[in-house]
């Protein structure tokens, strides 16, 4: 007699997804069944569904002999081997959002179970019980109960989601690998050429060399799966394409205090200026200097053109007002990469570095120097100032018919009709500035609604301040510039002036740091070693112009560490170049020309009269005889002087084709004979043989 199976009720849908046999597998054909055979009918065999979504259940017996059978088996197919723990809770990782929530629910219905069996209930009736009121079937249950036997209750809900949700796509074959890598080495390149033409080159080469030809769709699908976006960027788009791509950093300014950290960055207002001294008008710019926790600015200065020696001013004015600061988050700019500004910084990289680098202003003064990324307006705060100052600035309505515009197509109907003069132009930029400062409703991370004055003034109050001394101060009075004392008795010269005092016989011939007013050259100078010791004052013998001396550089922060990444994945996608592409498109393209057919009738060309006679045989003169010796004697030698023909060396042909791809991985140039004969020995089997020794035993196979 057959066993009463574990689940005596079924629906139509339970019946059809259990896949019995002699049974309709869809919830249709199982109604159909039901209707065609009266299951409806029997007494006691069907009732009305007690669940959510109603309808009706149907008695085990009623089923076919076979599918009874199958419902009756005691022994059930033997159960998948667990996964290990940490292999389980990745699949659960992995799973849709629907998938966990429906393991989470399959969870709780489990501990239903086990908490009216803790009662006193039998397993069997507790699963029957707990089936009625969560309207899960009892045999998906018992599936569950097993799928956790032995398990960890904490590790239980890993093992209850669905494994099918966990599954990931593989990537799509490619439908002709070397028909692909044509393509996709032809796409990689920086002309950015469109991927149809690059297939249609890649058809041509396919065509001459025997290559399977896939549709473009296949090819399409299988390049999106394998190569990688940052991959395409870096090869058709560039290094900086690349940088844009990787994410921005978000930097916190909340644990700094006022004057830990200034900016400066040079600034062209969209405006004609007259300027004292100009014949025609100008648009000024100004160096600006604004502390970077709170946003305030500290300093500016105006000039026609960006030098160091406006900066030199500014980060004077800022430190006899406000004191000195920590660090400095300086422009790439060469005004700020002044020797005169930066001399002796360690990381700077314009210029020549060398060790008798004179110290400027900001490493004397024990400023660290923070350099900002080049061409990346992300890294200085201080852009987002500038951009406040060109809408209230260059636009204010004082300066009416003054305005440049942002751009030499977005210039104004009245451009150029009116310059303002400097003073009046000064004065509105320090009204305007004044007013940056002081707005409420700021909304960075310290303001809180709050101005940057209010938050520069109460964070001031706490924070250490360093005041320079009056030997300090000169340092950004005066300018430097390295000089070399006469090798006689030490005497300089600078800008035609002549400067000398006793004491100098000490530096004849040296190298020195003379710094001097920039408005007074008869004041004389002030001498320094290059190490920044003070040696004495050498005053001016003879009275000369003053003359600016400008010297830059600049720092370049670098992220490299996702894009050398990146660059040797790149490298690696990219197995051919644009030579080898190159080469074997010009092989495709030597195709044989049609064969004309052998004439069946020739005319003979009569000879012209005058044209030479041929030298009758037997009839050669003395000289003809010993030319025709002489060249013979000259070929045997030339023959007996040539190395004798290299005999046959796969290996060898093998590492001279190993040693060009090398120059080619290195970007070295190869001459066409070169690249030619690597692409034709790269699709020989003599290659392919032995790369494939060289991938299964390493290169000293």
């Amino acid at each position: 007699m057959a066993e009463t199976p574990r689940q005596e009720w079924w629906s139509a849908a339970e019946i059809a997804a259990a896949g019995l046999p002699d049974v309709p597998g869809s919830k249709r054909k199982v109604n159909d069944m039901a209707a065609r055979e009266g299951w409806k009918a029997q007494p006691g065999k069907s009732r009305r569904r007690n669940r959510t979504g109603g309808g009706w259940e149907y008695h085990w017996s009623l089923l076919p002999v076979r599918a009874r059978l199958a419902l009756s088996e005691p022994v059930e197919d033997e159960p998948a081997p667990k996964i290990g723990r940490d292999e389980a809770w990745a699949q659960f990782e992995a799973a849709t959002g629907a998938a966990q929530k429906k393991a989470r629910d399959r969870l709780a219905v489990l501990n239903q179970v086990e908490e009216i069996e803790v009662a006193g209930m039998t397993r069997s009736l507790a699963v029957t019980t707990v089936s009625e009121r969560s309207g899960a079937s009892a045999k998906s249950i018992w599936n569950w109960l097993d799928r956790v036997e032995g398990i960890a209750h904490a590790d239980r809900l890993a093992y209850l989601v669905d494994r099918r949700g966990t599954r990931k796509k593989a990537a799509p074959a490619a439908p002709s690998a070397d028909f692909c890598t044509l393509v996709k080495s032809d796409f990689l390149r920086q002309s950015q050429p469109s991927f149809t033409s690059c297939y249609d080159r890649a058809a041509r080469i396919a065509k001459k060399e025997g290559l399977a030809v896939p549709p473009i769709h296949q090819v399409r699908r299988w390049y999106k799966a394998s190569v990688s976006e940052p991959t395409e960027i870096y090869w058709r788009k560039g290094v900086e394409a690349l940088r844009r791509f990787y994410p921005h950093q978000t930097r916190d300014k909340s644990a700094m205090v006022p004057l830990e950290c200034v900016q400066g960055d040079y600034h062209k207002f969209d405006v004609f200026v007259r300027w004292p001294g100009e014949k025609d008008p100008v648009r000024v710019q100004a160096v600006v200097f604004s502390d970077v926790y709170s946003g305030k600015i500290l300093a500016w200065r105006l000039d026609t053109t960006a030098n160091s020696h406006t900066v030199q001013l500014a980060i004077g004015d800022l430190i006899e007002r406000y004191g000195v600061p920590q660090q400095a988050l300086l422009d790439n700019g060469r005004e700020f990469a002044a020797k005169a500004i930066t001399g002796g910084t360690p990381t700077r990289f314009r210029f020549k570095i060398d060790d008798e680098d004179i110290p400027g202003l900001l490493p004397l003064l024990g400023i660290n120097v923070i350099w900002a990324t080049p061409y990346s307006g992300q890294s200085k705060p201080i852009e987002r100032a500038f951009r406040d100052l060109c809408d209230r600035v260059a636009k204010h309505p004082a300066f009416e018919g003054a305005y440049t515009g942002n751009r030499p197509d977005a210039k104004p109907e009245n451009y150029g009709s009116r310059a303002i003069p400097l003073e009046e132009f000064r004065a509105v930029v320090a009204e305007e500035i004044e007013a940056h400062n002081a707005r409420p409703a700021r909304r960075s991370e310290v303001a809180f609604g709050r101005s940057f004055n209010d938050v520069f003034n109460e964070g001031y109050q706490r924070a250490a301040i360093s005041r320079a001394t009056d030997e300090q101060r000169r340092l950004w009075l005066l300018r430097v510039e390295g000089l070399r004392g006469d090798s006689k008795n030490g005497e300089l010269k600078l800008h035609g002036s002549r400067y000398w005092a006793e004491w100098m016989y000490r530096i004849a011939g040296k190298k020195i740091a003379a710094r001097f007013d920039q408005d007074d050259l008869h004041a004389g100078l002030h001498v320094y070693d290059l190490s920044g010791s003070y040696l004495g004052h050498a005053p001016c013998m003879e009275a000369a112009p003053f003359l600016s001396v400008e010297d830059a550089r600049t720092h370049a922060r670098k992220r490299n560490q996702f894009i050398r990444a990146t660059k040797d994945l790149a490298k690696a996608e990219r197995e051919l170049d644009h030579h080898q592409i190159a080469a074997r498109l010009r092989a495709a393209g030597k195709e044989v020309e049609d064969e004309l057919p052998e004439a069946e009738v020739v005319r003979l060309v009569p000879a012209h009269p005058k044209a030479p006679k041929p030298a009758r045989r037997g009839r050669q003169s003395t000289d003809q005889i010993e030319n025709a010796a002489r060249l013979d004697a000259q070929i045997t030698r030339i023959s007996e002087r040539r190395a004798a023909p290299v005999e046959d060396d796969p290996r060898g042909r093998f590492d001279r084709a190993m040693t060009l791809e090398a120059m080619q991985a290195e970007g070295q140039p190869m001459t066409v004979e070169q690249a030619t004969w690597l692409a034709e020995y790269q699709q020989s089997a003599e290659y392919r043989g032995f790369a494939r020794m060289r991938r299964a035993f390493g290169e000293d196979e």
